[in-house]
This record gives structure tokens, sequence and C-alpha cells, in this order.
């Protein structure tokens, strides 16, 4: 495995000087996010950058582009993804979802759940192929052909002189090297509209003809990852140069019945032809100059003519990409909310500064498309490909705390489509519930995919209120006629959900459940402390909805919310679920997320919390759990709780803390074990709990309240949370 370099910061003391209120003051934007720029000065398969519109993004190597593929392949890899790149193999066994449901009998009676059934020997293989397809597909990889005086193709160890520098506020990657002593300098861009990469070369090496450019179709591995260096299967797909003519070509890759385009443009003479490799091509310059400039363009039928034809046409040049790059960046920067810890000593204030930057670079590169994201956005699969949905609000919330709910928007209006809400209607009647079960393990077209874990979880089901109510908050009155029927049917289902027990007069949440600490299990598990608070809170605010939409309040809304189950405590802490009295003498529920800390955190008071059980669980939480076996948001989760606490010193030191999980490699990325190299979740959680800390919420006792005294913090544009 290669160095993880984990960036381990030691918890010193802090000067009493009170901390600044800085919403009037102006912010150098640029200068905050230039101090952190993104300098590699060696090879390092961890340290590999992207560019992206949040739509398309590609991650590059030393090189500027993807010349080295397989020595990136267990680091953060060297991903080509869009979002509407996904491939299924044919269904050649007519596998049905039904195969992968199993009754559960369940406070007395039947309910079906799409689970990973392990028997018999069919139904299993449906699951397999259930699981696995649809899949994100990696498109290609482009990259250098380095050829050395000898003719041998070059090395990624024999590059010499390596410097490499991200801006983040351009979006451009400047790369130089030299290849037996010849240098090269490389400037990468990414169109801000279109799926489109362009690169600048200066070298003698082009001129030459030592440096070539290549891209090579990878074959989808249909495994838990996919990395873009599967060579095998080549009988199994097609690619051929659909047309060349001057400074252009297309090239056609055909998998099943899924198709795409490279459209590729040029500066200059040059040639496209078949590589030495399967499916691979290579552009091949004249030798005529020692500059070349190269654009390539990814794009379905749909998106590129609107026919199937071949086109040339329209492929953006170096210098409109690096245009449009430089404006969308420096659009994105000055619009919204921003934060400036410049003028704090703490030398931790920089570091924490440096997530802030890195973390809404990544994000907005990788995951402002018109789709929830998966976990390790578009950089390479995890889980398949599939975004999880009750990871949407760490992904995505953060956006309208920072005051840019429009990119919220967009990924939160996939719920609106058809198809989506009839796959989450079609789970709920065949449940016996009503209105909409959102899906948790899904795909872009939002079909359920078999987990026997995530058919049981509840807490993504009201995360559309809250998405919906942030964007409603954040100066889009408009939200309420656009998100109302949603909401009210997530409610729907919310109040159908709950089981109530006769003999005790209260409605509880469970059996059947397995909470956000997936720890328990399903059968036995009821009111988790974190889900019963979340649950008051949706159904609370869907009544809010309905009182401005000029409706009546929902009767069954209002009989749950009276008779919901008081949050389980034992010993004056909170317990993890009631149905676990052993929450923290059992060393396994001592692991996973602490998501008792999300009751107030993630969540506001409600009135069902008190502070003093609440700040006992917190001390508690954060002397005994074990920490080494936690998740990247866990952290700003713990920070969230502990800023609504008003324990600003332990917000910091939460977002701070040594664990393996709250390492941040160089690029900005939050790196998890060997398996989840990167893990944008955390990232997001970082963005939404610095906005709590500094703009704090409704009724937010003091200023800034997750800012420790002695820290001069400016900000500007951040929204409070409910």
């Amino acid at each position: 495995m290669p160095n993880t370099r984990f960036l381990l910061l030691t918890v010193v003391g802090l000067a009493a000087l009170p901390a600044t209120d800085a919403r009037a003051q102006a912010i150098n934007r640029r200068a905050v996010v230039e101090r952190h720029k993104v300098l590699n000065t060696r090879t390092d398969s961890l340290a590999s950058l992207n560019v992206g519109n949040g739509a398309f993004a590609i991650t590059v190597d030393v090189t500027g582009l993807q010349s080295f593929p397989e020595y990136y392949q267990k680091g953060v890899p060297l991903g080509t993804q869009s979002e509407w790149g996904w491939h299924s193999f044919p269904n050649k066994e007519g596998y049905r979802v039904e195969e992968a449901q199993r009754q559960y009998e369940l406070n007395g009676r039947k309910i079906s759940y799409t689970v990973q059934v392990k028997t018999p020997e069919r139904n299993k293989q449906a699951v397999d192929f259930l699981r696995a397809n649809p899949h994100r597909l990696q498109l290609g990889n482009l990259g250098f052909v380095l050829l050395k005086k000898d003719g041998s193709r070059a090395g990624i160890k024999d590059l010499k002189d390596l410097r490499q520098e991200l801006n983040p506020w351009t979006g451009e990657i400047r790369s130089h090297f030299a290849l037996e002593g010849t240098p090269v300098d490389v400037v990468t861009v990414g169109h801000h509209e279109q799926d489109a990469v362009a690169v600048q070369v200066r070298s003698a090496l082009v001129k030459q003809q030592r440096l070539q450019v290549f891209l090579r179709f990878p074959y989808p591995t249909a495994e838990w990852a996919d990395v873009g260096v599967n060579y095998q299967h080549a009988d199994k797909h097609q690619s051929t140069i659909e047309a060349q003519s001057g400074n252009s070509a297309s090239v056609r890759h055909q998998l099943d019945a899924d198709q795409y385009w490279v459209d590729f443009g040029w500066n200059g003479k040059a040639r496209l032809a078949a590589g030495a490799r399967p499916h691979e091509f290579v552009l091949t310059p004249a030798g005529k100059r020692d500059v070349l400039e190269v654009s390539a363009r990814f794009a379905q039928p749909a998106t590129r003519t609107g026919t199937k034809e071949p086109t040339l046409a329209g492929v953006p040049s170096f210098a409109d990409t690096q245009e449009s790059s430089v404006a969308g960046w420096k659009s994105f920067w000055l619009s919204g909310g921003a934060v400036d810890f410049g003028a704090t000593a703490d030398p931790r204030a920089r570091e924490l500064e440096r997530r802030v930057v890195l973390s809404q670079y990544l994000i907005r590169s990788q995951e402002t498309g018109q789709y929830p994201p998966q976990e390790t956005g578009l950089v390479y699969n995890s889980w398949f490909g599939k975004p999880h949905l009750e990871m949407h609000y760490w992904h995505a919330m953060h956006y309208a705390l920072w005051g840019r709910s429009e990119l919220l928007q967009k990924s939160l209006d996939w719920y609106l489509r058809p198809e989506i809400v009839a796959g989450a209607r079609a789970i709920a009647q065949r449940q016996g519930f009503e209105g909409l079960r959102w899906q948790k393990m899904t795909d872009n077209q939002g079909r359920e995919a078999p987990s026997s874990v995530g058919a049981f979880l509840i807490w993504q089901q009201p995360h559309f209120i809250y998405l919906a109510e942030l964007v409603r908050r954040d100066n889009h009155p408009e939200a309420q006629q656009k998100y109302q029927e949603l909401v009210f049917a997530t409610a729907d289902f919310m109040a159908s959900y709950p089981f109530y027990e006769q003999e005790k007069g209260r409605y509880i949440l469970g059996k059947g459940l397995i909470p956000a600490q997936e720890r328990f299990k399903a059968e036995e598990t009821f009111n988790p402390t974190y889900e019963l608070v979340y649950w008051h809170w949706a159904l609370t605010t869907a009544q809010q909805w309905r009182q401005r939409a000029g409706v009546a309040p929902n009767p069954k809304y209002a009989q749950v919310l009276q008779k919901l189950s008081r949050l389980p405590e034992a010993g004056g802490v909170y317990l993890a679920t009631e149905s676990a009295p052993d929450s923290y003498t059992n060393p396994e529920f001592k692991t996973d997320h602490p998501s008792v800390l999300g009751a107030l955190g993630m969540m506001p008071a409600t009135g069902q919390q008190d502070a003093a059980t609440m700040r006992r669980t917190f001390d508690l939480v954060w002397r005994d759990w074990t920490w080494k076996a936690t998740w990247g948001w866990d952290f700003p989760m713990t920070s969230m709780t502990a800023t609504r606490l008003g324990l600003p010193d332990k917000a910091v030191d939460a977002l701070l803390m040594p664990i393996k999980t709250n390492t941040y490699l160089p690029n900005g990325h939050n790196f998890q074990d060997e398996r989840l190299r990167i893990y944008l979740p955390g990232n997001g959680g970082v963005l939404a709990a610095v906005a709590l800390m500094c703009a704090g919420y409704d009724g937010s006792p003091a200023k800034n309240p997750g800012i420790p005294q002695g820290w001069n913090v400016k900000w500007e544009g951040l929204q409070p949370m409910p």
C-alpha cells in the first residue's frame, strides 16, 4: 500500500482572546483559496489531482494526464467519469428483483425487504447481478505516450524534476517534468459546461514525436470497485475511429447496448491511429512545432448531435476550455459563503482552512450534477458506483449553508423525476405503508439494489424534507411550491411507518430497522435515538409546510408526534437504541458511527432532548468510543454536537482528531482505508460543521458558537442551520 501520510495534528492549548464575528468584514477570497494550492514534487499514488465541472471529472497523475493509471490503481485512481456513464451487462438469465426479496415477521405482520438472499443459488446469483448492474463506467484513460531516446516507452520513474501545482481558484493544473533531460510543461483544464478536458504541452519532445497522446478504453469490472485499469476481455467491447478530418477525430466505444464517443480536437498537424494495445488510439503530432494542444470531449448521442452519426464540430479548443475553467471557478468562489482563518495564530486553523478550501474544490468539481453522488465521487467506483441516499445529507446539505442552494437543487430535483417517485412508492406499497419510502442503495434511475443493511435503514427518509427546507430557507420561497407534494408524500410514509404499542400507548420506530450506527440486528432493533429526533423534526416541519400551503394539519402526523416514544436513556445518558441497554458496555456497540450524537448536532433541539443528558452522552462518547472504527463524517457530526452544546474547543478538536479515518490527504481528499482511499461525505461534513461553527443555528446563544476563544475568524455569506 502506498504511503498514506496521515495528517495527524496534536491538540494544543488556546489563548483566552475573544472570537471574532466577521460577518461584515470583507474577505479577499482569492487570497484565501490560493493559500491552498496543491503542490506535488514527487510521485505519490495518493496525490493525484482532478479537474471537473461537477457532472464530469478526470483525475490525472504527475504528467497532467492519465499516463500511468496502473501505478495509481491502489491510491487515488486516475478515473474518468460522467454522471451519464452507466452500463449493464445483458440480463441473459432474466433475473428479477423479486428473487432478492424476503419476508420478515415484524410487529405481527409480514413485510418484504430487498436483501442479499444467500439461498437457493439462483436467488444469490440474482442478488449479485442486481447489485452489480447497472454500474458506473470508467470512460477511458487519456494520457501521454512518452518515448525515451532508444524508442522504448518511459515509465513513471523515468520522470525527473517533478513539480505539479493545482490552483483551485482557476481549476488549472500545471505540471513540469523532464525525460532524459528534456523538460516538459503541461497545463490541464476542464470545461465548465461540457464534458471535456484540454491540455497544452510545451516541449522539444513534441517536435521529436517522442510525446504523443493516447486514449485507451478499459472494460468494466462489475465489481464493488472499478479503478479503470481492467484491460481484460478485449473481445467483449468494440472501439473504432468513426471519423477524422483536419484537426479533429471521433472515436466510438460500444459495450453491449451502451455506447458513447470521444471527440478530439488539436492544433497543428497530427494523426490519430490505432495503438499497439487493444482499444488504444494514439495521436501523433507531425513534428513541426514544440507546442501541442489537445481537447477531448466525452459524449453520449443525445448530448452530442441528437443522432448516432459522428460529428467533428464543436469540440472546445484548449483556449476555450481554459477560459471556461477560469471563469467558472471564479464565479463559484465569488458566490455564496467564505471563511478566512488567516488571522488566527493557532497552526490548526491553517489546516482547517486547507480542508475547507480543498473540500469545496473537490465537491464542486465532482458532485454538482443532476444525480445524488456516490461516496467516491467521479474518481472510482465504490459499491458499483451506486449512490447511497442516506449519504446525500453529507454530500449536499452544506450547499444551502454556504448560500449555494442552487447547486443542492440540481441533485434534489432528481427526487422529482417520475421514475424515482414510482420506485419509492412501489417500495412503500409493497411493504404496506403510505407515501414514498426513499431508496437507500440505488442507481441513477432510482432502482433499489439488494442490501441486507440498506433495505432496513430509515435515516435517509427524512432527508428530502430536510434538504427541501434548507433550500427554502436560503432565500428560495419558490421551493415551497416546487417540493411540497414530495414533502407531504415523504411525511405520509413517516406517519404510517411507526408501530403503535397499545399497552404502552406509544409509537415506536421498528422493529425491522437498522439505525445509522450499523451495528444492530434489524429484527431486534427499535427506537434509535437519532432517528426518533429526526422523525419528530421532519413531521413537525411537514406540518409547517402544510400550513404555508394553506392545507390543514395532517391528523396522523399530529398523532404520531404526540405519542412518539421518548428518547431512550439509562444511567443519565442516551442509548444508541432502546433495544440496546448495553450501548456502552458491548464493545461492538462502541464502533461505527456514534450517531446518538446526531440527535443534537445534525438535529436541532426539538423539545425531546435534555441538554444535560446530551452533554453527559457527549462526554461518554468522546472518552470511550472506539474512534479508530469510525468513518469520515463522524468527526464533523461530533463537532456539530460540540457546537450546539457550547463546546467550541471540542468542535475544533473533533474536526482535527488524530484518527486514520480523519486523514485529509495533500490533495484534500478524506482518506479512510486501503479500500476507500477517498470519501467525499467527510469533505461535505467539514463544510457543514464549519458553517455551523460560524453562522450557528436558529436561536444560537452566541455569535460564532463553534469558534474557540483566541481565534480570529472572518466569514461571510453563511446561513444558520435549523
